[in-house]
C-alpha cells in the first residue's frame, strides 16, 4: 500500500512537470502574441472575459494568464477594471483542464498513444529552428501530462480503493455531517491546494476518487469549490510583498471566487443536481453490475468537470455588471501608500513567474524602471548646482546619496533575479536578451555612480567656500542639457518607444565628446589668464568629465538593448 502510495505522488509530480512543460513550451511559441492579445483585446469588459477564457484555455495556466493580466496592470498598459475581466475569463479557461482529464484521461486509455508523442517531440527538439524547439517542449509536456493520468488512473485501480475499508469508513463518517462535511471538505480542499501548488493535481485526484466510488460527488465538489479558493490564497500570499496593484488584482481573484463559494453554497443541494441532470449522471443512484459501475465511473467525471465550468460561468454572469463597484470595494481595502519618492524594486519582489520568458518580462519592465529612476536621480544634479542655502543643499546631496545606494541594491536584485531565471528553461532568442539585460542594469548602475560623483564634485565646491564663475555655470548648463537629452533618448530605446532613435545617443556622445575638449582648452586658456583659481579649476573640469563618462555609459546601455533586439 505505501509503495502504490508513493506511486501516486509521482505520478502527480509527472502530471505537474507535464502541465508545466506544456504551458512554458507554448509561451515560448507565442508569447510575445498572447501578451499582444492581452494588451489589445482588452479595452471592453467582454474583450477581456473572451482573452482570458482563450489565452488561458490555450496555455493550461491560469496562472500565467493572471501573471500577464497583473504585470500590465503594473506597468500601466492596463487599469484594474481592464484587468477584472480578464481574470474572470482566466477562471473560465482554466475549467478546460478538468474537462481534458474528463474525456482524454479517464474515459480514454492514453498509455499507447502517447509513446509516439514522445518520439515526435525528441525528433523535433534536434531542429535548429527555436520555434519548432518550442514546439517540441510543447509535445513533450502534452505526452507527460497524459502519461501523468493515465498511470496515476491504472494506480488507483490496483490500490482498489472502492473496496478498501479503511477509505470507505472515513468517508462515509466525514460524509454525514451535512452542510458540515461539505464545509471541511471545501477547507479540505484548499489546504490540500495551498500545500501542492496546483489545482490540477488535486482535480486529478478528486476525478480520481468519485470514479472510483470511493467519494460521494457532493463531497468531490466540495473539494473542486475548496481548490477555487485555495489558488487564490497562494497567489494572494506571493503579492504580500508586491506592489499594491498587483496586490490589488491577487485580491480581485479572492473575492471572484470567495463570492462565488458563497453563493453555491446557499443553494449547495439544488445546483449540484441540475448539473448532474445536464450531463446525465444520477448523483442518488447506486450501481450495481460492473458495467454500472463503470459507467457510473464515468459520468461522475463530467459532473466535477462539468459543476466546475458551470460555476465559473455563473458566476461570471452575476458579477461581470458589477465590475466597477470590485474596483471600488477592492481600492477601499488595499489603499495607495507607494511613496513617489520610493526606488526600490516594484515588479519583480513577488518572486519568479510561472515561467522563465514571463520573468523576464517581469525584469524587463523592472529594468525600464530602473532606467527612468536613474534619469530623476541625474535631474537632481543641476538643482544641486543651482543651491546657495547649506540647509537646502546638505538635504538635496543626502538624497543624491542614498539613491546612488539604493540603486547599487536595485542592481545586485536584478541581477540575482536574472541569475535564477537563467537557471529555468530558456529559448537560445531569451538566454541573449538575458545577457543584454545583465550588460544594461551594470551600465544603468555606472549612470547612478555618475550622478554621485557630480553632487561630490559640488559638494567639494561648495565646502570650499569659491564659487563658479557666469561663464563657467552656462559652460556646465550646457553641458548638463546634452546628459539630459542623452538619458531621455535612453529612456525612450529601452522601453521601445516608437520615438525612440538610437543613432541620436551616438550623436550626442560626439557632441560631448567635442564638447568637452573644447572646454578643456578653454580652461588652460581661463587658468592662464587667472579667471578662477587652479582648484575652481580642477572641480570644474572634474564635473565636466563625469558628464562625458556618464554620456559613455548611456551609449553603453543602449548598444546593449540593440543587441538584445537584433538578436531576435
Amino acid at each position: 500500500m505505501t509503495l502504490m502510495i508513493l506511486k501516486m505522488i509521482g505520478c502527480l509530480a509527472l502530471l505537474m512537470f507535464g502541465m508545466k512543460t506544456m504551458s512554458e513550451g507554448l509561451q515560448k511559441l507565442t508569447g510575445g502574441h498572447l501578451r499582444a492579445v492581452l494588451g489589445t483585446m482588452t479595452k471592453h469588459r467582454a474583450g477581456g472575459l473572451l482573452t482570458g477564457t482563450f489565452v488561458t484555455a490555450a496555455v493550461q495556466s491560469s496562472t500565467a494568464t493572471t501573471v500577464m493580466t497583473v504585470s500590465f496592470v503594473n506597468a500601466g498598459l492596463l487599469t484594474l477594471k481592464q484587468a477584472i475581466p480578464v481574470i474572470m475569463g482566466a477562471n473560465i479557461g482554466t475549467t478546460a483542464t478538468a474537462w481534458i482529464m474528463s474525456i482524454f484521461g479517464f474515459q480514454f486509455n492514453m498509455s499507447s498513444f502517447v509513446w509516439p508523442f514522445f518520439g515526435l517531440a525528441i525528433a523535433l527538439s534536434y531542429v535548429r529552428k527555436n520555434s519548432v524547439k518550442s514546439f517540441a517542449e510543447f509535445i513533450f509536456g502534452f505526452s507527460f501530462m497524459f502519461l501523468g493520468l493515465t498511470t496515476l488512473r491504472e494506480n488507483a485501480v490496483a490500490m482498489d480503493l472502492s473496496h478498501n475499508q479503511a477509505v470507505i469508513n472515513f468517508f462515509a463518517t466525514c460524509g454525514n455531517w451535512g452542510m458540515l462535511s461539505t464545509l471541511l471538505f471545501l477547507l479540505l480542499g484548499g489546504i490540500l491546494t495551498m500545500c501542492v501548488q496546483s489545482s490540477a493535481a488535486i482535480m486529478a485526484i478528486t476525478l480520481l476518487l468519485c470514479s472510483s466510488g470511493v467519494l460521494p460527488i457532493y463531497q468531490g465538489i466540495a473539494l473542486v469549490m475548496g481548490e477555487n479558493i485555495g489558488t487564490t490564497v497562494t497567489s494572494n500570499l506571493a503579492a504580500l510583498s508586491a506592489s499594491t496593484q498587483a496586490r490589488r488584482a491577487a485580491l480581485a481573484h479572492m473575492l471572484f471566487n470567495v463570492f462565488g463559494v458563497v453563493w453555491v453554497l446557499i443553494i449547495f443541494h439544488p445546483f449540484v443536481n441540475m448539473v448532474c441532470h445536464f450531463v446525465g449522471f444520477d448523483p442518488n443512484f447506486v450501481p450495481q453490475t460492473e458495467e454500472e459501475i463503470a459507467h457510473a465511473g464515468v459520468r461522475v467525471t463530467y459532473a466535477l468537470s462539468g459543476f466546475h465550468t458551470a460555476f465559473n460561468l455563473c458566476n461570471v454572469a452575476l458579477l461581470i455588471w458589477f465590475i466597477k463597484p470590485m474596483e471600488k470595494l477592492i481600492c477601499r481595502i488595499i489603499k495607495e501608500k507607494e511613496d513617489p519618492e520610493d526606488f526600490s524594486i516594484k515588479f519583480i519582489s513577488g518572486g519568479l513567474m510561472s515561467t522563465a520568458e514571463l520573468s523576464l518580462f517581469e525584469a524587463r519592465k523592472e529594468i525600464n524602471l530602473f532606467a527612468e529612476r536613474t534619469l530623476k536621480m541625474f535631474r537632481f544634479v543641476p538643482e544641486l548646482l543651482k543651491l546657495k542655502d547649506e540647509a537646502a543643499f546638505a538635504k538635496l546631496f543626502a538624497r543624491i546619496e542614498k539613491y546612488e545606494g539604493i540603486s547599487d541594491k536595485l542592481e545586485m536584485e536584478i541581477g540575482e533575479y536574472l541569475n535564477k531565471v537563467s537557471e529555468g528553461h530558456l529559448s537560445p532568442e531569451s538566454k541573449t536578451k538575458l545577457q543584454c539585460m545583465l550588460k544594461e542594469i551594470s551600465e544603468i548602475e555606472s549612470i547612478g555612480d555618475a550622478c554621485y560623483n557630480m553632487a561630490r564634485v559640488l559638494n567639494r565646491k561648495f565646502k570650499c567656500g569659491e564659487d563658479y564663475t557666469e561663464e563657467q555655470y552656462s559652460r556646465i548648463d550646457g553641458m548638463m542639457k546634452f546628459c539630459d537629452q542623452m538619458l531621455t533618448q535612453m529612456l525612450l530605446v529601452v522601453e521601445n518607444r516608437p520615438e525612440a532613435d538610437p543613432k541620436a545617443v551616438q550623436a550626442f556622445e560626439f557632441e560631448i565628446n567635442d564638447y568637452r575638449k573644447m572646454l578643456k582648452e578653454l580652461n588652460v586658456n581661463d587658468l592662464n589668464a587667472q579667471r578662477y583659481s587652479y582648484q575652481m579649476g580642477v572641480h570644474y573640469m572634474d564635473l565636466i568629465n563625469d558628464c562625458e563618462k556618464l554620456g559613455d555609459y548611456v551609449v553603453n546601455v543602449v548598444e546593449a538593448h540593440m543587441n538584445h533586439r537584433l538578436s531576435k
